[in-house]
């Protein structure tokens, strides 16, 4: 299962609503080989999901994830945080043996 937080949910309906894709659109997560620590994620805005795609609807929004990211990405949580350092999306996962500092690249 994947969560998205409240917070992340309406982030991405108004990214969606501004791309005019709310009506079949989503968020696709996905990971693919590089960054310092082997994997790094990845996120669009997708306008409806793919034949292979597990969907998982969260926070108010459809999540689309491809069948090779899927097993490593089991247990995320996607939040949005907005402070005086920046916004932006935050992922926690649990699957992740180590990350970097940045936070978008780690080790399964």
């Amino acid at each position: 299962m994947i969560t998205v937080t409240e917070q992340a949910g309406k982030k991405v309906q108004s990214l969606l609503e501004a791309e005019q894709k709310q009506t079949t659109g989503g968020l696709r997560i996905y990971v693919s080989g590089g960054g310092c620590h082997g994997f790094q994620y990845g996120m669009s805005l997708e306008e409806q999901s793919r034949d292979e795609d597990t969907v998982i609807e969260s926070g108010g929004v459809k999540v689309f994830v491809d069948p090779h990211s899927l097993p490593v990405l089991q247990g995320l949580e996607i939040d949005y945080l907005d402070s005086l350092q920046g916004a932006g999306f935050a992922i926690k996962n649990p699957n992740a043996k180590s990350s970097c500092g940045c936070g978008s690249s780690f080790s399964a």
